[in-house]
């Protein structure tokens, strides 16, 4: 069976590989095509569509949009939007500002937390654009505090935002729209985590989906590699019952995330079937 991987980051938002590395990774893998999703941003887009090309393999654009609905913070897989379309412009604004907003005070709050950090020690670790908060994730890093990312944003940066009023995100009732008029399709990440809506019984988390599916939602992750037996089968079941678009991946950060390999999850447990980037392209051609 034919394999893709449609939630994959680098390094330009919080993973280790560069963009190029990760088309060459997933040819060696066998994967038939990934999407890049980073969180937040899309400078690594074209250099990730181009690797890809060279090396023969498919690619899909992508983002992992930070949304906020009814208090939760959520993440939206959005695919094959059209990145120059204006309503794509307005959601990317939104967020690239948030992302790159008070970096100075941000660098300010970490180092009062006893960290050798700097304004001219984090620039060295831009990768395209402006300084943003992954900038300073990837200057922590360099710093080997831990042995994967995400503790850095849970006593660093995610504490920084919330002191500095910055723990915000665009709303999903807006955000989800101006994709579809963009061309693209959205999918809920990891509807099992924190990030998500961890914490709600089954009948709450199925009334927010189709909740969030009147607004715009085309689908969910089918497969995702933390999932739980009980996970998959809620996920299954929402997709079939509800027609909703569905998608997968690894969430594959490379180095930021052990045990987590491109295109086969935690030690090969998941297997996204190519079929689905077929339907994901279905769907872009309707919006």
């Amino acid at each position: 069976m034919k394999t893709v991987d449609l939630h994959v980051h680098s390094i330009v938002s919080d993973g280790s590989y560069k963009p190029a590395e990760l088309a060459s990774l997933a040819k060696e893998r066998g994967l038939s095509a990934f999407a890049l999703t980073d969180h937040d941003v899309i400078a690594g887009t074209a250099e990730a569509a181009a690797a890809a090309k060279a090396v023969g393999i498919g690619f899909i654009n992508g983002m992992e949009l930070t949304t906020e609905y009814q208090g939760r913070k959520l993440h939206i897989v959005c695919l094959g939007f059209d990145p120059a379309h204006p309503s794509f412009r307005t959601v990317y604004q939104r967020v690239r500002a948030i992302k790159e907003g008070r970096i100075p005070e941000i660098i300010a709050f970490i180092q009062r937390k006893g960290v050798d950090i700097s304004m001219e020690k984090v620039r060295d670790f831009v990768y395209d654009g402006p300084v943003d908060r992954y900038a300073i994730m990837r200057y922590l890093v360099s710093l080997h505090m831990y042995d994967r990312a995400q503790p850095l944003w849970d006593h660093y940066l995610d504490p920084a935002a919330a002191e500095l009023g910055l723990n915000f995100s665009i709303t999903a009732e807006e955000a989800l729209p101006l994709i579809h008029e963009a061309g693209g399709v959205t999918s809920l990440a990891h509807f099992h985590k924190e990030i998500g809506l961890q914490g709600l019984s089954r009948r709450e988390q199925e009334t927010t989906i189709l909740q969030l599916h009147n607004l715009g939602l085309d689908g969910m992750e089918r497969y995702y590699p933390t999932y739980t037996e009980e996970d998959a089968s809620f996920a299954d079941y929402m997709t079939k019952k509800y027609d909703l678009l569905p998608t997968g991946g690894t969430d594959f950060h490379g180095a930021n995330r052990p045990g987590t390999e491109l295109g086969t999850g935690i030690n090969h447990n998941i297997a996204v079937p190519a079929s689905f980037l077929d339907t994901v392209r279905e769907h872009c051609e309707k919006n």
